[in-house]
C-alpha cells in the first residue's frame, strides 16, 4: 500500500485494518448525520472491497442502551464510525467482558480510556473539529483496508469524495476551505478524478437554485437589497446587461460560464462594499468549492454541501437507510426519496428558524439560549441554532445553546460556537460534557460543536453551570 493521506494515522490505521481482516465478520455502527453517514459508506465500501463480512446499524446516540444492544449481536468485532470515542470508557467495559473487540474511526473528543484499535486524529496532535471529519478518519482507514489479505488490492481513492462531502458537511470548511489533514484527502479526491476544488463564490445552492433565489437565501454574508428579498435580487441581476434567462426561466449558477461568474461576482462584491459589509463578511462571500465531477451537473449532488444538506435530511427523519443507499450508488429510487425528505427537512429548517427569529433568545453572561421544546425536530435543532446566529438580537459574539424535547423524560441540548471563539479558548465539547454530567446527564463533540442529553426540569440548573464553564473558558 502507499503512503496514506494522513501520515500520522498510517500505522495505527493499518492495525486497525488487520484486526478488520481477522474478524469473521463486523458490525457497522454510525453516526446518523450527514459526516456519520458518509463514513459509514466509506467503511461499507473498504470492506466489502476487502471481502469482509459485515451488518451496518445507525444511532443517533451511542449511549449505554445503545452500546448494550450493540453487545447483545453475534459479531465479535464493532466498528464504530463518526462516534465512539467519547463513549470510550462504555465500551471498554464491553471488550473487558469479552462481548466484542472494538474498532473506533472518529474524531471527536475521547473519554477517559484506552483501547488499542482506535484512530482518531486527535491522539495524534491533529484537530478533530476543523483538521479531519469523522468521513476523513474512515477514509484513512478505507486506505489502510486496500489489500484483502488473499494478496488482491483495490484503489479506495475514490472514496476521498464522500469523505469531502463529511468533512464540509461538518463545517470544517467555515474558513473558506478544508485544511490540515482534509487537504491530503482532496488531493487525493483529485488525483482519482472524482473531485475539483475551485475558487468560487461561497452561497449555498449554485447547483441546484434559480439564480435570483440564490442570492435572496444568501443568508451569511447579508447584503442590503439583495438578502432576503426576492424583488431586490431580481433588480440587482436584471441591471446587469446579462442574459441570465434561458427558455423564459432564470438560469443557475452551474448554468453559467466562467466570464458571466465574474460578471456576477465583482458585482455582488461592488454592492457589498457600497452598502457597508464589513470587509471580513466580503472576503468570505468567496472561497474553495468542491465538486463531484462524476455527479451531474444541476443536482444536489454535483455540489459538496448540497449534497451533505442531502444526506442530513434522510438520517435526521429515521431514513439512514436511504442516505446510505445514495452514498453507495443508487441514483433512482433512493435519490428520489431523499429529495423528497430534503423538500421536508428545508420546510422544517426554515419553520424552526422563523420561531427563533420571532420567539428570540435568553442572553445569559457568557452563553445565550432558546428552548424550541416539541417545535423543533431534537434531530435538527442544531442546524436551525446554527442558522439562527447573527439574526436579529442573536449575537455572534456568544455560543448558542439550543433545547428539545426528545422524550418524557430527556430534553435534547445542541450548542454552536465559532472558530473565532475557540481561538479565544471555547471548548464546547469540554463545558457539554462537564454541564450535562453536573445534572445527570451526558455529552460531548467538539469545540466549536456539541450536543448532550439532559433529564427534564434540569434546564436552569444545565444553563447556570454550562454559563460557568464557558466564562472560565473565555476568561
Amino acid at each position: 500500500m502507499s503512503a496514506g493521506p494522513v501520515p500520522e494515522l498510517e500505522a495505527r490505521a493499518e492495525a486497525c485494518a488487520e484486526r478488520l481482516r481477522d474478524a469473521d465478520s463486523v458490525l457497522l455502527a454510525s453516526h446518523i448525520d450527514a459526516d456519520g453517514l458518509t463514513s459509514a459508506a466509506v467503511a461499507a465500501s473498504a470492506l466489502e472491497r476487502a471481502g469482509i463480512r459485515f451488518d451496518t446499524v445507525f444511532s443517533k446516540q451511542l449511549d449505554a442502551d445503545e452500546i448494550a444492544s450493540i453487545a447483545a449481536t453475534d459479531h465479535e468485532t464493532v466498528l464504530f464510525t463518526d462516534f465512539g470515542s467519547g463513549q470510550l470508557d462504555i465500551i471498554v467495559d464491553h471488550e473487558a467482558a469479552g462481548d466484542f473487540t472494538p474498532v473506533v474511526a472518529d474524531h471527536h473528543r475521547p473519554a477517559d480510556a484506552e483501547t488499542e484499535y482506535h484512530l482518531n486524529p486527535l491522539l495524534f496532535g491533529i484537530d478533530g473539529a476543523s483538521e479531519l471529519s469523522g468521513a476523513g478518519a474512515s477514509y484513512v482507514l478505507a486506505r489502510a483496508l486496500e489489500t484483502d489479505g488473499e494478496g488482491s488490492t483495490s484503489d479506495n481513492r475514490d472514496l476521498a469524495a464522500l469523505a469531502v462531502v463529511g468533512a464540509v458537511g461538518d463545517m470544517q470548511d467555515s474558513d473558506g476551505a478544508l485544511h490540515g489533514a482534509n487537504e491530503g484527502i482532496v488531493e487525493e479526491g483529485i488525483e482519482a478524478g472524482v473531485l475539483e476544488a475551485n475558487t468560487d463564490l461561497t452561497l449555498y445552492g449554485k447547483q441546484t437554485r434559480p439564480l435570483p433565489k440564490l442570492l435572496e437565501y444568501a443568508s451569511d454574508v447579508r447584503i442590503p437589497g439583495i438578502s432576503n428579498d426576492h424583488a431586490g435580487s431580481i433588480t440587482f441581476l436584471d441591471d446587469l446587461d446579462l442574459d441570465l434567462k434561458a427558455d423564459g426561466e432564470w438560469r443557475r449558477w452551474a448554468d453559467l460560464t466562467a466570464e458571466e461568474r465574474q460578471t456576477v461576482a465583482s458585482a455582488l462584491v461592488r454592492r457589498a462594499v457600497a452598502s457597508g459589509v464589513p470587509a471580513d463578511r466580503i472576503n468570505s462571500l468567496v472561497g474553495t468549492a468542491y465538486t463531484l465531477v462524476g455527479e451531474e451537473t444541476g443536482t444536489e449532488l454535483r455540489d459538496v454541501s448540497e449534497f451533505s444538506t442531502l444526506l442530513n435530511a434522510t438520517a435526521r427523519y429515521d431514513r439512514a437507510d436511504v442516505g446510505l443507499a445514495v452514498c453507495l450508488g443508487d441514483r433512482d429510487g433512493a435519490l428520489d426519496r431523499a429529495q423528497k425528505l430534503l423538500r421536508n427537512h428545508r420546510r422544517n429548517l426554515s419553520e424552526g428558524l422563523q420561531w427563533v427569529k420571532t420567539e428570540g433568545v435568553t442572553v445569559e453572561e457568557n452563553v445565550q439560549w432558546f428552548d424550541a421544546g416539541t417545535r423543533i425536530r431534537e434531530t435538527i435543532v442544531g442546524i436551525v441554532a446554527g442558522m439562527a446566529v447573527g439574526a436579529s438580537g442573536i449575537s455572534r459574539s456568544k455560543p448558542i445553546v439550543a433545547f428539545a424535547e426528545k422524550g418524557d423524560a430527556e430534553v435534547k441540548v445542541s450548542a454552536r460556537g465559532s472558530h473565532f471563539l475557540t481561538r479565544k479558548g471555547l471548548d464546547l465539547s469540554a463545558a457539554m460534557r462537564g454541564a450535562s454530567r453536573a445534572v445527570g446527564g451526558d455529552g460531548g463533540g467538539h469545540n466549536v460543536a456539541a450536543g448532550a442529553t439532559i433529564p427534564s426540569g434540569k434546564r436552569e440548573a444545565f444553563v447556570a453551570e454550562v454559563d460557568r464553564i464557558v466564562g472560565e473558558q473565555l476568561g
